[in-house]
């Protein structure tokens, strides 16, 4: 309990515009984040920028992720695409750096 108390404690506190920055300046390095889903759970995400999207169906997506506030990323537990969203971004962790978002 009290380890997790003081991971708490340095944790410092960003925008999502500020994390946006910062995932983009790991230049492909494994990251993890927290945030809600669209059933309300709560999910950690280690995840990778850098590996490029092969559709299966040929097709393109039918939305610009950007548009809806929306990250695609590499989950590197499941092995596929997964969306980051930036709305519901709740923590995340870069080189062992822990952030809080605002």
């Amino acid at each position: 309990m009290e380890g997790a108390k003081q991971k708490q404690l340095n944790m410092n506190t960003i925008t999502t515009d500020r994390a946006k920055e910062l995932i983009k300046e790991t230049n492909g390095r494994i990251f993890s984040s927290t945030f809600i889903k669209k059933d309300n759970t709560i999910r950690t995400l280690t995840c990778r920028l850098g590996k490029r999207y092969k559709s299966k169906t040929g097709r393109n997506a039918p939305y610009k992720a950007q548009n809806y506030n929306l990250l695609p990323v590499y989950d590197m537990k499941i092995k596929d695409f997964r969306m980051l969203n930036f709305n519901t971004l709740l923590t995340l962790t870069i080189n062992k750096t822990n952030y809080k978002i605002k």
